[in-house]
């Protein structure tokens, strides 16, 4: 943990110091130390501007997106007892993507719109897409593996039928460029107003999940045992679905859909830590951000000059995870 927690500057300044204008790392550190103390910084400096202004914004979204999700991620591991549930997996994210985008293009009827945002309409898609794929898995007390993945493709199937189709739907043609680019995963034109929603639900969600703690890791267990340890099954149930369908929602609609972050970091840090959620939740919490400003800083170098849209980065690396842990005889927790 405290690895991960000293990592997190460097992270931030080699972010910082890559893109379509390369600075010196040793300037972005130091700009970053500085404002981060309170120190006086020069505001004219040009630098100083790209570094505060532009790409710190950027650095920080991408880290509590990648914060976000990643705790979603133990959260649905938790609620269906298996450790290849992930929000993308799962469809939460596509149903997230799905609302924003009839929001954006105003495809949602005007008595609906004139009550809800952007972020309203993200956190409706993602509950019930969530909602649908927890109820078409359950079979009485039970959970099937098969067809909780099974369901969850077939509804991230369908949530990306409709937010393609309201894509090509617009007649404006650089409009449906900026969207398809946003249904990919992209923190273009993140500015710091963007920040604060996200990190409120982030800290939010986290603060909750610890809280029940103890209670995730009696649910690993089984609804039985743990409901003769005196969890309340049901409504933690119930809060989970919420809680993964609203911060996944809300960080969906500034960065659109990311995959497999949910995935590859839960596992990754059981691997080190154990499954007690005490410490795979924070340390999730770090890794997550940290990976994914990673993936960002990937997705503006990777090509010298142009930017890819970050949620190919994380495809690429989460795909052959997913495969191993679903080819794997026993992908249980441990």
């Amino acid at each position: 943990m405290l690895i991960l927690l000293a990592l997190i500057l460097p992270v931030l300044s080699v972010a910082i110091a890559f893109g379509s204008v390369s600075l010196p790392l040793a300037f972005s550190f130091k700009t970053l130390v500085t404002a981060a103390t309170g120190g006086s910084v020069d505001m004219t400096d040009r630098m100083v501007q790209i570094v505060l202004e532009i790409r710190l914004p950027r650095a920080l979204a991408a880290f509590i997106v990648g914060a976000g999700l990643s705790i979603v991620g133990v959260a649905m591991q938790a609620l269906v007892r298996n450790p290849l549930a992930e929000p993308y997996v799962l469809g939460i994210s596509s149903g997230a993507s799905a609302g924003a985008s009839l929001f954006y293009l105003g495809l949602v009827p005007t008595i609906v719109a004139a009550r809800i945002d952007i972020t309203s309409a993200a956190f409706l898609g993602a509950l019930l897409s969530i909602t649908i794929v927890y109820l078409v898995a359950r079979s009485g007390r039970t959970l099937s593996t098969s067809r909780l993945l099974l369901a969850g493709v077939a509804m991230a199937s369908l949530m990306a039928a409709i937010s393609s189709f309201v894509t090509f739907a617009s007649p404006d043609l650089n409009q449906m460029r900026a969207l398809l680019f946003w249904l990919m995963g992209s923190f273009h034109g993140i500015t710091w107003q963007d920040l604060p929603p996200a990190l409120i639900v982030t800290i939010s969600g986290g603060v909750v999940l610890m809280a029940v703690s103890r209670s995730l890791d009696a649910l690993l267990t089984g609804e039985e045992p743990a409901h003769s340890l005196g969890v309340r099954v049901e409504i933690l149930k119930k809060l989970l679905i919420v809680l993964s369908a609203l911060v996944t929602g809300v960080l969906v609609s500034i960065s659109g859909a990311i995959g497999f972050i949910g995935l590859i970091i839960p596992h990754s840090i059981r691997s080190v830590l154990g499954v007690s959620h005490r410490y795979v939740l924070p340390g999730s919490f770090i890794a997550g951000g940290l990976f994914l400003v990673l993936a960002d800083t990937l997705s503006q170098t990777i090509l010298g000059g142009q930017v890819i849209p970050v949620g190919i980065v994380t495809a690429i690396c989460g795909v052959p995870f997913f495969l191993y842990l679903l080819r794997s005889t026993d992908y249980q927790f441990k």
